[in-house]
């Protein structure tokens, strides 16, 4: 399986979008600021993610909340609830 997921930095409130096929590890790489891109905002929470059998199709989920400011704006209306952690 590959994963899209939500992360939110409890530093700075902010999200993390990402993709990966092992959802367990990636969240401890970025806890443990292994990852480049993140390693100065831990520690993070998952709020949100996604599961889907090809890896093509979630990379284009990730792009898509990515790059299109109103699918991700829609999606975290819908989880509002589980973001205000």
């Amino acid at each position: 399986m590959f994963y899209v997921y939500i992360l939110k930095s409890k530093k700075d409130l902010m999200f993390y979008i990402g993709s990966t096929n092992n959802l367990r590890r990636r969240l401890e790489l970025h806890n443990e600021g292994q990852v480049f891109s993140t390693r100065f905002r831990k520690p993070f929470v998952l709020v949100y993610y996604e599961a889907y059998r090809d890896e093509h199709d979630a990379r284009h989920r990730e792009s898509n909340l990515k790059l299109r400011s109103r699918a991700f704006a829609q999606l975290k209306k819908r989880i509002e609830r589980s973001t205000n952690s």
